[in-house]
């Protein structure tokens, strides 16, 4: 059996990573395993990209700004939606003729357009769709937050401005995306129990099969070890009680984290003893532009894509805090838990799921800045530290 998954990226972001590891897994216990991409980021030989890194961006370009036409020229969330209106017909390339299984991950931004995903179902293989958002039975969006109209039938969709209108792109993508998904049956996995009971509400994927596995995670690479010593590997400071925030783009409204800097302050104000002991390491792009604002010492670093780095930033942190205000089943939290390092986050998403209230973590009240430095707080000063890590 030979499997093909198709991903964006090869390495970056949650959704390369989980099917990365996957893609790794199958082929460690003998499935022979193909991986295409758009972005390559290393020389692996069963890593396939569709090459002409300049048509790529062209397509990625084009459907911008489609999406900014429709949003009447405003750049009004502008990356928060993808309307696949380009992409490449990968039926033609040899890997995927070679495969015997399809296996979708995160396709947009010009890797795959609707009529290409038609192609994929008419072409009679099976295909299973791994869910890391809402995109594929939303209209455009990849989080719908509060709007519930994905259900039955986009339109006037919250994420164009001024609320956009009755048949607007949101609504002829969702009418669209219902006419391709007919044209084969899908399987589709959901990575946490949150976003599979919101698929099964959407008409999109009525008639397909649905189920929840959540990502894999190599324990081998990802496992405790002396905190001190990944500290002198990292430069980090060996006296600090420091918590990691990390994401892609630091500054995404979604990852939350004004709501952490909110956090700290009042941590600064109303526990002065325990402020003074604080370091913040925050991993990822833009974090030098963050770091100023946190009342604590900060620790910049860049974008990490390599596991065994990851491990060490785990290892030699004391918490991780994880104030998404939408999310999956985010591979930090797996990543930062199988380390011994223990987790706090907003109740949301796959979060509750994977944080144990009291018992490896704490999970904190949605949007909720006082929580969260509660829940901060009982980490670092009040729980059994040996036993939370343990948990």
């Amino acid at each position: 059996m030979k499997v093909l998954i198709v991903n964006t990226s090869e390495k970056i972001g949650g959704a390369a990573i989980a099917a990365r590891r996957l893609f790794e897994a199958l082929n460690n216990y003998g499935v022979k395993t193909t991986m295409l991409v758009r972005d390559k980021q290393t020389h692996h030989p069963d890593v396939a990209t569709l090459g002409q890194p300049w048509l790529n961006m062209i397509r990625c370009i084009w459907e911008r700004i489609v999406i900014w036409g429709a949003n009447g020229f405003k750049r009004h969330k502008l990356f928060e939606v993808d309307v696949a209106n380009t992409g490449t017909n990968i039926t033609r390339l040899p890997e995927f003729k070679e495969a015997d299984i399809i296996h979708l991950h995160w396709v947009n931004q010009g890797l795959l357009s609707l009529n290409d995903l038609r192609h994929i179902l008419r072409s009679g293989k099976p295909v299973v769709w791994t869910m890391h958002d809402m995109w594929p039975f939303t209209g455009i969006c990849h989080y719908a937050e509060q709007c519930e109209l994905y259900r039955s039938e986009c339109h006037h969709c919250p994420k164009l401005k001024d609320g956009g209108y009755r048949k607007d792109i949101a609504y002829r993508t969702f009418m669209r995306k219902k006419k391709v998904w007919k044209e084969g049956r899908i399987h589709f996995v959901a990575c946490s129990r949150w976003l599979e009971s919101l698929a099964r509400d959407s008409v999109l994927l009525q008639g397909h099969f649905l189920t929840n596995i959540p990502n894999a995670i190599n324990t081998n690479l990802f496992h405790p070890y002396d905190p001190q010593e990944a500290r002198l590997k990292l430069g980090l400071p060996a006296d600090k009680k420091l918590i990691l925030f990390g994401s892609l783009k630091i500054t995404d409204p979604r990852k939350g984290v004004n709501y952490l800097l909110e956090a700290c302050d009042i941590l600064k104000h109303e526990q002065p003893k325990l402020a003074r002991s604080i370091g913040i390491v925050i991993m990822g792009r833009q974090a030098a532009e963050t770091a100023a604002l946190f009342p604590f010492p900060a620790y910049n670093m860049d974008y990490v894509s390599e596991d065994k780095k990851m491990a060490d930033i785990y290892n030699a942190v004391d918490l991780f805090v994880t104030p998404s205000l939408q999310d999956n089943l985010p591979n930090t939290i797996v990543e930062a838990m199988a380390c011994g390092t223990p987790c706090v986050g907003f109740n949301i998403g796959g979060i509750p799921q994977m944080i144990d209230h009291l018992h490896n973590g704490y999970v904190a009240d949605y949007c909720s800045a006082s929580d969260l430095a509660n829940g901060i707080s009982w980490a670092l000063a009040d729980a059994n530290y040996a036993e939370l890590s343990e948990g």
